[in-house]
């Protein structure tokens, strides 16, 4: 079998390698730089539901465990606290909703994973200048005359990679934000932030724009100011403005600087995420502003998307209309990702006096009026995005989606919606069943005997559980909401693909096969019996 190859090694390069080893696939991981650069805080905000994925190739505990916990996040205008929200699981998981670690760190830890893993192939220093498909693979040509043939391509190479994209012809469409934000790294005692994010509209140390602070391990804290578009770090750091900025925001006491530079905000997306056997995921695909920690955060979903269906094609199990569904689904991902950060960023840098004098009202009312803080937008955290629309979803009458509720509020599952997780059987997690492969979950009063035989009808993972045997505490039920005599249908990325009332087997194998875009047979398999996942 030839191998996949992933084009750039950052956090979500790493995570496809390492979930495509976990499938059993040889991986050829190629980055143009000539060895890791860990420098900054960079993306520092992972979810919970990231650092489960995470946790499927056997970093994630680790990387919560290194990381500063937060369950509230803090929001003020002009020093006065307008509202904060506390964050609440579906389920039981074991990790937070959000921990803070930088990113270089992060990809120590997944180098870690990578090194043991004997299926992953790194190499530094290979600046990819060629793609060329056919109908057995994609050859990629690098820049200093080698190459390596490839089942399947993952583009993972970053913001810059417009060359990439030119090769594959796909338009990045969008467009920059004027204003610049300053980054600082600093390290100094802060014990009342130690555990809080904190967004400040207009406070008297940076008037008529925003500040957003976040805690990080080792006792260092990240803090962003919004600044003008002629700002100059150099000139800042030699008048001693700098000190003079930090100061007002941490008070008269020491601090060490340990990372600092000045960014713009893009809002851009690729026209296209699949080009044949090319998938291209992270920021290569999608540039979205950070309010809301909606970049790394969709980049390791897109990877574990990719991941799957390219399994899943390349042992036999699905067809290569599958991958199409990659596009189908997480460029939508992005798509909702840019509404929602353009959203925020037209609140933060009001476009025109109007903008600007309804951010004005709302702030002022928001100090003494509830219904007004729904309107303050410091940025929607990230969520899991919902596949209610893909073609790969049964809809179900009986459970029908609306639209995304409050922020911080909790939807009923259903199909197109991440699974909620919890403690199965004794020393077991939901999720992690779940990501074996396909999982026909049975309620009570569910034909046990029609789930197994359309399930022995697909020539894919597929396995058969019953609620009462492990979920005897009734956390994943209530969660779930599940009803006598229903079939969950979850997929290998713990995304519920249906919800069957009653079914017979033909109603579960058309579920089954609709989320695997047309599944072969067993009997007609050419690939033998079914591996255990990594």
């Amino acid at each position: 079998m030839k191998p996949v190859v992933v084009i750039g090694n950052g956090p979500v390069g790493q995570t496809a390698a390492l979930l495509l080893a976990r499938w059993g696939l040889p991986t050829v991981v190629l980055d143009e730089r000539h060895a890791r650069d860990l420098v900054g805080s960079k993306s520092i905000c992972q979810h919970r539901d990231v650092l489960d994925i995470w946790d499927s190739v056997g970093a994630g505990a680790r990387i919560a465990a290194e990381g500063v916990t937060w369950t509230t996040s803090r929001t003020f205008h002009r020093g006065t606290e307008l509202f904060n929200h506390t964050f609440v699981d579906a389920g039981s998981s074991p990790f937070p909703p959000f921990v803070n670690i930088s990113q270089s760190r992060t990809e120590e830890i997944l180098d870690e994973h990578i090194a043991a893993q004997l299926l992953i192939d790194v190499r530094w220093g290979k600046r990819v200048v060629g793609l060329r498909q056919d109908a057995d693979g994609v050859t990629v040509t690098c820049e200093d005359g080698t190459e390596a043939e490839a089942s399947f391509v993952v583009v993972c190479a970053g913001a810059r990679s417009d060359e990439l994209r030119a090769l594959l012809g796909v338009r990045f469409e969008g467009h920059s934000f004027d204003d610049r934000f300053l980054i600082c790294d600093i390290r100094t005692e802060l014990p009342e932030q130690a555990t809080e994010r904190h967004f400040h509209f207009d406070p008297e140390w940076n008037p008529g724009r925003q500040v957003l602070m976040h805690p990080s391990p080792d006792s260092t804290f990240r803090i962003d100011w919004q600044v003008p578009p002629d700002f100059d770090l150099d000139d800042e750091m030699r008048s001693g403005a700098l000190d003079r900025r930090i100061t007002a925001v941490i008070g008269d006491r020491p601090y060490e600087i340990l990372w600092q530079s000045v960014y713009r905000f893009h809002a851009r997306c690729v026209d296209r995420m699949r080009v044949g056997r090319v998938l291209l995921a992270g920021d290569a695909a999608h540039l979205v502003a950070p309010f809301g920690a909606r970049g790394l955060n969709s980049g390791v979903p897109d990877a574990e998307n990719a991941a799957w269906k390219i399994a899943f094609v390349a042992r036999g199990w699905a067809p290569p209309e599958l991958l199409e569904s990659y596009h189908d689904e997480r460029h939508a991902a992005a798509r909702e990702n840019l509404a929602v950060t353009s959203a925020t960023m037209d609140f933060l840098v009001p476009q025109t006096a109007e903008q600007a004098a309804y951010r004005r009202n709302v702030l002022e009312r928001a100090r003494h009026d509830p219904a007004a803080r729904a309107l303050v937008n410091s940025g929607r955290l990230v969520e899991p995005f919902w596949y209610t629309d893909s073609p790969l979803t049964t809809r179900s009458p009986s459970r029908p989606v609306g639209g995304r509720p409050p922020s911080g509020a909790l939807q009923d599952p259903g199909p197109g919606i991440l699974a909620p997780d919890a403690p199965w059987d004794v020393s077991l997690r939901f999720r992690v069943l779940a990501r074996e492969g396909f999982l026909l979950l049975l309620t009570p009063g569910a034909d046990v005997s029609a789930a197994r035989t359309a399930a022995e009808r697909i020539c894919a993972p597929v396995r058969v559980v019953e609620l009462v045997d492990g979920d005897p505490t009734g956390v994943l039920a209530g969660a779930l909401a599940v009803r006598p005599g229903e079939v969950w249908v979850v997929r290998p990325d713990a995304y519920v693909a249906a919800v069957l009332e009653q079914p017979t087997s033909v109603t579960i194998e058309t579920a089954l096969r609709r989320a695997l875009a047309g599944a072969t047979d067993r009997e007609e398999s050419e690939h033998g019996v079914l591996p255990t996942v990594r």
